[in-house]
């Protein structure tokens, strides 16, 4: 970590400035004191639950080594980890510095209007992309991290920015932005970190000026924040902050946040839980839920020695979906681009596959709700989802039985009202109503390339209970 400057503001003014950020009119006639007792009654904004499906971008310096994992630094430097001390061994001389690796972050070949478009064409409905990870360096020009960002070092770009305007003016996706809250190797946390985190230079000098300048500066409807170090949420005023974002803030009626406020707060505070990453409980849970996941299996940042095998299959990743969204959570899918801006072909071709599967499926997963039963007893791999309004039950199967017969255990059958369609191919299908309970859906004879799709199929169910 580069010194830090404050560029001219004493810290009295600074925390002065923290404590009274600038006000704003409010349009919700409802306030929210800075307790989570108010700040978790706020209702989430519907646009979340409706999306289902987001894409998540972990990229910065560590893309640069790109071995092993995005945590390269800590593994190398604090953990001393053998592999990725031979790395360095191996590949850069003795007196390189992590630090070094900041000029080389080049984003060369970053085109935010070419990640737009391939974003678009996934179908997902939300993007969030690593402001800052533990490494403390910004991909915008923060005032607060001087010399340590993407327009003082590598880029010289805002990449933030970039892909903001990329977002809103080429698809209909929402903007998200990941922040870290702490940096592993900051002087001012790990001095804070000795003393038990009864001071706080940290985060009144860095963290929530940052979190501020983000906010107002390009306005996230996602603000995924991450990386506590072990500190209390009373350490990071994380309520005194959320009650300004919900309140005051640019964004107030539409953002989102999670859960990842403070040690202790995860999977208790904040507007949606995340719970542990690749969270997927595969059941029903009370409260809206992310699983936030990667497609390669062992790391969130790209890595260069990836095998093939390392990668999920899109059957794997629709797989995923499916069970999210039919326990009432949303699938937040990672990648990793390179150092120079560009998205491997092996994540571009993932996300154009669940883009593809979502053009015909799309209507099993969006806006929908959580059914009665979340999947079915008689046969595996089925998941439910439903829409009370249209009457509309869904059964996506991942599985084509070679019978051609789909025994579903869960519906209950209206006689001259029950219609079950596959959707992609649209006539009414043939079915029986089981002496006990469900009913026997007779599967259309379609040869591979008559297949609506590859990776898992839809039967829309009108009228059953």
């Amino acid at each position: 970590m580069r010194p830090r400057k404050l560029r001219g503001l004493a810290l009295p003014l600074l925390l002065l400035l923290l404590l009274q950020p600038p006000p704003s009119p409010a349009h919700s006639s409802t306030r929210f004191d800075p307790t989570w007792e108010s700040l978790d009654a706020r209702q989430l904004p519907a646009w979340f639950d409706q999306a289902k499906f987001g894409i998540f971008i972990h990229w910065g310096v560590f893309s640069v080594p790109s071995f092993g994992s995005e945590w390269f630094w800590w593994y190398w430097q604090k953990e001393k980890i053998p592999k990725y001390v031979e790395f360095m061994k191996d590949n850069y001389p003795p007196s390189f510095k992590y630090e070094d690796f900041g000029p080389l972050f080049t984003a060369k070949f970053f085109n935010a209007n070419q990640w737009a478009d391939i974003f678009q064409a996934s179908g997902a409905k939300y993007i969030v992309l690593t402001s800052k990870h533990h490494e403390g360096f910004t991909l915008w020009g923060s005032e607060y991290s001087w010399n340590w960002n993407a327009i003082d070092e590598g880029p010289k770009r805002d990449i933030v920015k970039e892909l903001e305007v990329a977002i809103r003016n080429r698809t209909d996706l929402r903007f998200g932005l990941y922040y870290s809250l702490f940096e592993w190797f900051h002087p001012l946390f790990l001095e804070d970190e000795s003393s038990s985190f009864h001071k706080r230079q940290f985060p009144v000098s860095k963290t929530l000026p940052e979190l501020y300048e983000l906010v107002n500066n390009y306005q996230p409807e996602v603000l995924w924040s991450d990386g506590d170090g072990g500190a209390p949420d009373q350490y990071w005023n994380s309520t005194g902050f959320l009650a300004w974002l919900y309140n005051e803030s640019p964004v107030r009626d539409t953002v989102v946040t999670n859960d990842r406020w403070g040690a202790g707060s995860i999977c208790k505070h904040g507007g949606f839980y995340t719970c542990s990453d690749r969270y997927n409980p595969g059941h029903l849970l009370p409260h809206k839920w992310e699983n936030c996941m990667t497609i390669d299996k062992l790391s969130w940042g790209y890595r260069r020695e990836a095998g093939i095998s390392d990668y999920l299959t899109i059957g794997e990743l629709v797989k995923q979906l499916v069970e999210t969204v039919s326990c009432g959570g949303n699938l937040l899918m990672n990648i990793g681009p390179t150092l120079d801006g560009t998205i491997s072909v092996v994540f571009e071709e993932r996300l154009r596959q669940m883009g593809s599967w979502l053009k015909v499926n799309g209507e099993a997963i969006y806006e929908t709700h959580t059914w009665r039963s979340q999947n079915d007893t008689v046969t595996p791999d089925v998941w439910y989802t439903f829409k009370p309004k249209e009457k509309l039950v869904y059964a996506i199967f991942l599985k084509w039985p070679t019978s051609g017969q789909l025994f579903l255990g869960q519906p209950k059958a209206i006689l001259g009202a029950t219609e079950v369609k596959l959707l992609g191919h649209g006539q009414p299908l043939n079915w029986i109503s089981l002496e006990q309970n469900g009913i026997m859906v007779e599967l259309p004879q379609l040869t591979i390339r008559q297949m609506p799709c590859k990776w898992g199929w839809a039967l829309a169910l009108t009228n059953v209970i």
